[in-house]
């Protein structure tokens, strides 16, 4: 008995080390910070899947991503933009809003940066 139990404890354990063969990450931090009147986002959902973490781990593919940019002045919550995204397997995804000026609400929504993730596997 005292056997099957440590067996059983051992396989539960080892199904929680299971890993994502091809993953991706999308991001709402931007990456280059310097650059002027862009700003980090929210991703509030992808496939009209919310989540409630940054970065957010998907499977690769076409994706439609719903985020909300930072609000103006004299606003409490910044507007929500969508954007259609072919993601490649393996690969970090930095998105950023882009605005004319600090002061306005509108925004376009647009990919800073991609990096490969280390250690995943394409294939």
């Amino acid at each position: 008995m005292k056997l099957k139990l440590t067996l059983v404890a051992a396989l539960a354990a080892l199904s929680g080390c299971a890993t994502y063969d091809t993953f991706s990450y999308i991001d709402g931090n931007r990456y280059f910070l310097a650059n002027m009147n862009t700003f980090s986002v929210i991703v509030l959902d992808v496939d009209g899947v919310s989540y409630a973490r940054n970065p957010v781990m998907i499977d690769p593919g076409k994706k439609v991503i719903r985020v909300q940019g930072p609000p103006a002045g004299g606003f409490n919550f910044g507007e929500a933009r969508t954007l259609t995204l072919d993601v490649k397997p393996c690969m970090r995804y930095y998105l950023k809003a882009v605005k004319e000026n600090s002061l306005q609400q509108d925004f376009t929504p647009e990919v800073d940066y991609e990096e490969p993730i280390a250690g995943c596997r394409t294939a």
